[in-house]
């Protein structure tokens, strides 16, 4: 018997030493899966009661959604090539326009057609099945840029040098900063814009995550300073748009709330108003949240209340998703918020670790703009539920833990494509070492006197 273990403990560690991958990823990502399904099954009473099943039922689910993610890593990592990923990149962003747009004008195309959650037009059904658009979006963009950042650093644009060949008055295009604008800069104030009709916090959160991406490609950051303030302009003109009458279906008028929405005052009228009017609902449903989770983390201190012991997931109707750090610090105490924070930090340095290994452009763009969405991701959702000032109150979930298959889905299918391009930064990080000089040459003849 004792045999039989060993021998199964032994195959377990010979598979991670044939793993080429970068293990501290795959570990991170696993580990994160694993607090998922505790988190899940803990933090989801309200959600069961909302849909006539039990906690058991939807942890199920979740575990089921797990294994997916977890053949999907895999899958990517034994299978995928870096090539693929380069070939596939270069739509991501005519994917993205096709899905928002049949969005944003609320199109019935059969097999797929636009939904809405919450009043907000957010998903896609396709098939019965519902699609969280931007999700996918900020992966779809991120890999668009990737490749778009490294043709126009190897002067591999096409469609612009055929375009200034055949017109003459097109002639401008062979210029790189109108290279830029054709395929850098006008498909993120597009992206921005358009994800701004449904979600202001996922177009906030989109939009600077493919900032972040460019500039660390190297484009200059006047030129980012300017597509910014373009973007400023087209924010000012929806705004105006809206005072006089139009775009009233938009979610503007949510931003607007947001931005100018005071605490304090919300709870003066909370605390005058009479309980059961309009005045009195609207008001506890603005601090519903926010309070309950900053009362989350308050109430799990130092310690926490153990797991289970949550009572703040009986009163925030989405603590399991967009609070669900708020639920882990209730149930775990500061030492479960250091956990998560050191795990994601340890992302951080790891991926930035993995990029400088990688030899090709394209790869050090990739794995840096899906590190700076997965851990970027995190702190907005951490910083949310401490109510950070002038932090907005984003939906933004905490990759790999929140309940939510799309979610789930989408960053394993990110951890997948790292570990697969990491594969090329650890063959170079081995070639290198075993390339490198000794720090201390052994000469021969020193050996040998030593030896007699």
């Amino acid at each position: 018997m004792e045999e039989q273990k060993e021998d199964r403990i032994g195959s377990l560690f010979n598979l991670m030493d044939r793993f080429s991958g970068d293990k501290v990823i795959l570990l991170i990502a696993l580990f994160l899966m694993l607090i998922s399904v505790i988190s899940v099954f803990s933090s989801t009473p309200l959600l069961a009661r909302e849909m006539g099943t039990d906690r058991m039922n939807i942890m199920v689910d979740q575990l089921k959604a797990v294994a997916l993610g977890f053949v999907l890593i895999f899958a990517l990592y034994w299978f995928g090539r870096v090539e693929w990923y380069r070939w596939l990149s270069k739509f991501g962003f005519v994917v993205s326009l096709v899905i928002l747009v049949i969005l944003v004008f609320n199109l019935n195309l059969g097999l797929v057609k636009a939904g809405s959650i919450n009043g907000a037009r957010r998903i896609l059904v396709v098939a019965g099945k519902q699609i969280h658009v931007y999700e996918f979006v900020k992966v779809f963009m991120i890999m668009y840029l990737g490749w778009a950042l490294d043709t126009f650093k190897n002067q591999g644009f096409k469609w612009t040098a055929i375009l200034a060949e055949k017109f003459e008055r097109l002639a401008f295009l062979e210029q790189d900063f109108w290279q830029k604008v054709v395929y850098i800069y006008l498909p993120i104030l597009l992206t921005i814009f358009m994800v701004m009709m449904g979600s202001n916090s996922s177009a906030l959160f989109i939009g600077l995550i493919m900032i972040l991406m460019v500039l660390v490609g190297g484009i200059s950051g006047k030129e980012i300073g300017a597509t910014l303030a373009v973007m400023l302009v087209g924010v000012g003109l929806m705004f105006g748009a809206y005072k006089a009458g139009f775009l009233q279906n938009s979610r503007i008028g949510t931003a607007i709330s947001r931005i100018t929405q005071d605490d304090d005052a919300t709870m003066q009228v909370l605390l005058t108003s009479p309980k059961g009017s309009k005045a009195w609902n609207d008001a506890r449903d603005e601090l519903k949240q926010p309070v309950s989770a900053m009362l989350a983390i308050k109430e799990g201190g130092f310690w926490g209340k153990g797991i289970g012991n949550s009572t703040q997931k009986y009163a925030t109707p989405v603590i399991f998703g967009d609070y669900m750090f708020s639920f882990i610090v209730e149930e775990t105490g500061l030492w479960g918020a250091a956990l998560l924070i050191l795990l994601y930090f340890s992302l951080l340095a790891r991926g930035t670790m993995v990029a400088k290994e990688c030899d090709k452009y394209y790869d050090k763009m990739i794995v840096t703009g899906l590190i700076i969405l997965v851990t970027g991701q995190a702190f907005m959702h951490m910083a949310v539920n401490v109510h950070l000032p002038f932090v907005p109150q984003t939906g933004q979930t905490l990759p790999l833990v929140s309940h939510g298959t799309n979610a789930l889905l989408v960053f394993s299918l990110v951890f997948g494509i790292l570990l697969s391009i990491s594969k090329d930064a650890r063959e170079n990080m081995a070639r290198r070492e075993a390339e490198a000089e000794p720090i201390i040459e052994h000469h021969t003849e020193w050996t040998q006197n030593t030896t007699e």
